[in-house]
């Protein structure tokens, strides 16, 4: 692979912008080379560049002795092409000054090196500020490991004492009643030892110094309610009720101590790991570059050049290695019991090898789904399937059955596809979810799991094709009937099955995630929480199928395929309510996120999703009772919301229609070469948004009302995908534009000073 799609590729991609421009000097070097294939003048001093040569030797500027630049002790500044200097008191500010200015295209070479210096700059002052952000937070956890320190002595402290007195009762210690020091608080001082030791310039800060004593350190500190509190409404209400500050000093506090930090430190560790990649890249990329440069012009400048890189602060500082060192002692003592290789295996996480058996497996199930379907359309054209009496009886209680899986295939081909986009055109999509680092699924998984369960549920289809009943029983075989009942039990099974198997990390995830979208408005919203919330509001029409399941197998006669589920009103009311739900959770996290942020774009947002829901309602009930009342609120309801949640597809989550923007309707920075490819997803994303068009134009249609009904979600999900890929690219742009590419991990303990930063 050559060096430069080498380079793009290790890039952190929310830093694409702060690495050295390295195509542009490409572009730069092939300027020169025309230039000299043209002149093809042999590299000699002139007289003017001797004539300078005399003047620096007279006037005392003798290169050699340069401070500022690289010291050029074993050549002759005759053969010198370059002269580096440094401004600014070692601030990082580089200035090239280029000798042969007589020769034929140096212009081009000038701004080569203008150009050069300007990257250096670039990178060299982007590291100092990044170093500057570590180094800051070393302290913060520093402080952090004292804390934890002071807090595990007090909690063995009171575990003796617990075992001695044999009680039962919780203990909660105010923080005003911690004084003294104990023979464990010594011991606290030597064990204390093993955290990121960096000195405090003010005494007085938190925590600061090292020869505090555990009790002082709890004296001014406090614990973060979200500890003790797993609701933030919780906090809420314990911080309004509450008139003492009081720490609850037990071992579950401890554990999700420890817990917390441990992910706080990992996390650090690897934003150490991609500065100092940042570092050795960009200085690899500056070497290539002058090593091209050198062999174009047939100079020797840069090794001049490279020792003023190797000089600067992103080739000669040393302070994120230490500090790589510190966290790794620490870590290792305090969170893998002094094992130094599990330790480094969990700063350290293997990236993720591709399986052969997944490209297999893949491969395999998706000629599986193929050859059944062409089975399953050569088996209804051999016996005539669709001339069956039975066929309506078949539509009305077995298709629904069979469509969940149908809707649930169909998504995830779409996110699988999505995957491969995202890898393709580099959005980080494993940062924006938050995912564990090497637990994230690739699109060859997705694709193995989407396959393989179409495979399972056309088996079940296949086996399930007879249009009547048999004539010695009077009914249909209990055995295929529940076929699909058994499968959907199986997906429930696997996704909830405790064993390592299966991709466990990625199910546990979707459960979690899953979980806080039904507790919200309770929890802190992510962009997993409400990326999955709206994963859900295009899966309405799958959950009504879960409910119709419940209706069919559990009050209806399976064996006749015979229920009254349409005609039932508890059966209505919650067709009702299952469709809601999901925008409803949605309308919660827009209301938890204005509490939070006082971002009026959030209200307006819930106000989507309010229309969304009495628009959805209205054509629910409108398809229940087609009366002539409900088919114009229906309308108006259903054309606001459509309006309003295209505007806001196209507009906000996807961050198009600018109009003063580089690419004209677009916005400034696309990651998709080709801009006919978003002109054509906003006007198929009006077109599908459109789809409902259906339910209340009463359209004479020659298909059978389950078929259109999934059609339309069909189109519903196919339109969710599209607008997954758009609007993660446009999250990774804001990323990008931010250089946000690590994720804030809570932290257990804070003191009075940073109480307004409580997370």
């Amino acid at each position: 692979m050559k060096f430069g799609k080498e380079f793009a590729s290790q890039m952190v991609p929310e830093w694409q912008a702060a690495y050295v421009d390295y195509s542009s000097l490409k572009k730069f070097l092939k300027e020169i080379h025309g230039v000299k294939q043209k002149y093809r003048q042999p590299d000699t001093p002139t007289r003017l560049q001797r004539a300078l040569t005399l003047y620096r030797s007279f006037s005392g500027l003798d290169p050699r002795r340069n401070k500022g630049g690289s010291s050029f002790d074993d050549h002759d500044v005759e053969n010198q092409a370059i002269l580096v200097n440094s401004r600014g008191n070692g601030s990082g500010k580089y200035e090239t000054t280029f000798l042969m200015v007589a020769e034929e295209g140096a212009e081009y070479e000038q701004e080569f090196f203008k150009k050069l210096d300007n990257e250096l700059n670039k990178v060299d002052k982007f590291y100092r500020s990044k170093v500057k952000e570590v180094m800051a937070e070393a302290e913060t956890l520093t402080n952090q490991m004292h804390a934890l320190i002071a807090f595990r002595i007090k909690v063995d402290k009171l575990q003796e004492n617990f075992d001695v007195s044999g009680s039962n009762d919780k203990i909660m210690v105010p923080m005003n009643a911690l004084q003294g020091t104990t023979e464990s608080d010594n011991d606290a001082k030597q064990s204390s030892n093993g955290c990121l030791e960096i000195q405090e310039e003010n005494p007085k800060k938190v925590v600061s110094s090292i020869r505090l004593a555990p009790q002082e350190v709890l004296n001014h500190v406090k614990l973060n309610q979200a500890i003790q509190a797993p609701f933030s409404a919780a906090k809420v209400y314990c911080a309004s009720n509450t008139n003492k500050t009081q720490m609850n000093f037990s071992k579950d506090n401890l554990k999700k101590i420890q817990n917390q930090l441990k992910q706080a430190f990992i996390e650090f560790y690897y934003k150490l790991r991609l500065l100092k990649n940042y570092s050795f890249l960009n200085v690899l990329a500056f070497s290539k570059i002058m090593k091209k440069y050198d062999k174009i012009t047939s100079r020797r400048a840069s090794k001049y050049y490279m020792r003023t890189v190797d000089d600067s602060y992103i080739g000669n500082s040393d302070e994120v290695t230490k500090l790589m060192e510190r966290v790794e002692a620490t870590f290792i003592k305090h969170f893998s019991n002094s094992n130094r290789s599990k330790g480094m295996n969990q700063l350290r996480p293997k990236s993720k090898k591709e399986r052969h058996s997944t490209s297999f497996g893949t491969g395999f199930f998706a000629g599986c789904t193929a050859a059944l379907i062409l089975a399953l359309v050569l088996i209804i054209h051999a016996r005539n399937i669709l001339d069956k009496e039975g066929r309506v009886q078949y539509m009305e209680s077995m298709f629904p059955v069979y469509s969940l899986f149908g809707f649930m295939v169909l998504h995830m081909l779409m996110h699988a596809g999505n995957i491969y986009f995202w890898r393709r055109y580099r959005v980080n999509y494993s940062f924006i979810f938050g995912f564990k680092q090497g637990t994230e699924l690739g699109f060859r998984e997705a694709l193995f799991l989407s396959f393989g369960l179409a495979t399972l549920a056309l088996i079940s289809v296949v086996s399930n094709l007879d249009m009547e009943m048999d004539p010695k029983t009077g009914d249909y075989k209990a055995l295929t009937e529940l076929l699909p009942l058994s499968l959907l039990l199986l997906v429930i099974i696997v996704l909830l099955c405790p064993f390592n198997i299966l991709y466990r990390s990625s199910r546990f995830f979707l459960l979690r995630t899953s979980f806080r979208c039904i507790c919200a408005p309770l929890y802190k919203v992510k962009f997993q929480d409400f990326y999955l919330a709206d994963q859900f509001t295009s899966e309405v029409q799958a959950f009504r199928s879960v409910e119709y399941y419940i209706c069919h197998y559990g009050w209806g006669d399976f064996k006749l395929r015979q229920n009254t589920c349409k005609s039932n009103d508890i059966f209505n009311t919650f067709y009702f309510i299952v469709a809601v739900v999901p925008y409803w959770s949605r309308l919660l996290q827009c209301v938890r996120r204005f509490h939070d942020e006082k971002d009026p774009m959030q209200g307006y947002n819930g106000l989507k999703y309010f229309l969304t829901i009495v628009a959805l309602c209205t054509r629910t009930a409108y398809g229940l009772d087609r009366g002539t009342s409900w088919k114009a609120v229906a309308w108006t309801f259903s054309a606001m919301a459509a309006l309003y949640g295209t505007y806001w597809d196209l507009v906000v989550d996807w961050g198009l229609l600018q109009r003063r923007s580089k690419n004209r309707w677009l916005r400034d920075k696309l990651l998709i070469p080709y801009k006919s490819v978003y002109f054509g997803a906003m006007v198929l994303n009006v077109l599908l948004r459109f789809a409902w068009l259906q339910t209340v134009l009463d359209l004479s249609l020659s298909l059978h009302r389950e078929t259109l009904i999934a059609i339309v979600a069909s189109l519903e999900i196919i339109r969710r995908g599209i607008w997954n890929f758009f609007r993660l690219e446009n999250e990774h742009l804001n990323n990008v534009g931010k250089f946000r590419a690590f994720k804030s991990v809570p932290l257990p303990f804070y003191n009075d000073e940073d109480e307004d930063r409580i997370d």
